[in-house]
């Protein structure tokens, strides 16, 4: 049982993790120390936000956007406050956080339907 939840919890974060440093490069940004906040808060984010979706696709019979969708939202939100608070190069950090969550959902979503 927890090979089901610590497999797509381990992959999850390492795509996540690699696709939003990617996505922070394309951006322009070179910040050493913002590329480990960028790494910080997605080990605290993703690890939630997956576990939670896995546990309402198993025991829920909910329609699983309605699921993403706030779980989407705490996650761009939950970044964005530390980009915010404790980054250098972030001008627009809720949007920058957005952006990095959007280009890792869709490549991952992308990637999933090509298994």
């Amino acid at each position: 049982m927890i090979r089901v939840f610590l497999i797509p919890l381990a992959v999850s974060l390492a795509l996540t993790i690699a696709l939003e440093t990617g996505f922070f490069l394309l951006a322009g940004k070179r910040d050493r120390k913002d590329m480990l906040l960028l790494v910080l808060v997605n080990v605290v984010t993703n690890p939630v936000v997956v576990l939670l979706y896995l546990l309402a696709s198993m025991y829920t019979d909910w329609n699983l956007i309605w699921v993403i969708i706030p779980l989407e939202a705490f996650a761009i939100l939950t970044e964005g406050y530390y980009y915010k608070k404790y980054g250098r190069c972030f001008k627009r950090p809720y949007i920058f956080s957005a952006a990095a969550n959007m280009f890792s959902y869709w490549i991952g979503m992308l990637i999933q339907l090509s298994w």
